[in-house]
């Protein structure tokens, strides 16, 4: 997709459809974890290794969340923010929620959930990106143009790291987005429930082992 090739819009994606797009991903997650189990046994090393990789990419997902929208909070979609995580990537939001989706499933103990969970993640926000970008043009025109040329769509590239002197932020937006860290947070204890019910027999056995 090229942005030369994207029609302006009038009016900013509806959020809405963003959240459905994303329950729908957590519910197909939910399935996983009660239908599979992971082929590494829960305390073996290489089931550790997983689960600590996937708990750092989650608090990394949680700080690279919580940071970006200090930079955008209550002026999405209002004004065009081009500084601090927004100067690596214009989607740093999106990104660090797909680093936490990678994270859920090496959590869950298996590459091949991180895997799913990883490109799911990915396809959804990238529909949504596209979608605000229809809107961004439309509003901000060359400026946006500009703007999209000279930063990277989703991958960021620390090189290009610009900041502001000043930064002002809407606390409102930073204790949203704390409280839907959490959830990402939530999934450890979620994960080490399930594995301890089915241990001790009150869970029915999975159907599908995951590597």
């Amino acid at each position: 997709m090229t942005y030369a090739s994207l029609k302006p819009v009038s009016k900013a994606f509806v959020q809405r459809k963003r959240l459905i797009f994303v329950r729908a991903a957590a519910v197909l997650a939910v399935l996983l974890l009660l239908l599979t189990k992971p082929a590494l046994a829960e305390g073996s090393d290489g089931h550790e290794t997983l689960e600590f990789l996937g708990f750092c990419l989650v608090l990394a997902c949680v700080a690279g969340r919580l940071w970006s929208i200090l930079y955008v909070g209550g002026k999405k979609n209002e004004e065009l923010v081009s500084a601090g995580p927004f100067s690596i990537s214009q989607n740093p939001l999106y990104f660090f929620s797909t680093v936490g989706a990678i994270g859920i499933g090496l959590l869950y103990g298996s590459l091949v959930a991180a895997a799913v969970l990883g490109v799911a993640s990915f396809l959804i926000f990238r529909v949504t990106a596209r979608k605000e970008a229809e809107y961004l043009l439309g509003k901000f025109g060359p400026a946006y143009i500009a703007y999209t040329k000279a930063t990277p769509r989703f991958w960021p590239n620390p090189l290009l790291y610009r900041d502001n002197d000043e930064l002002q932020f809407s606390t409102r937006a930073l204790k949203r987005t704390f409280y839907d860290g959490l959830y990402f947070l939530a999934i450890f204890p979620a994960i080490e429930l399930v594995e301890y019910f089915r241990h001790t027999g009150l869970l029915f056995p999975a159907f599908i082992t995951l590597y």
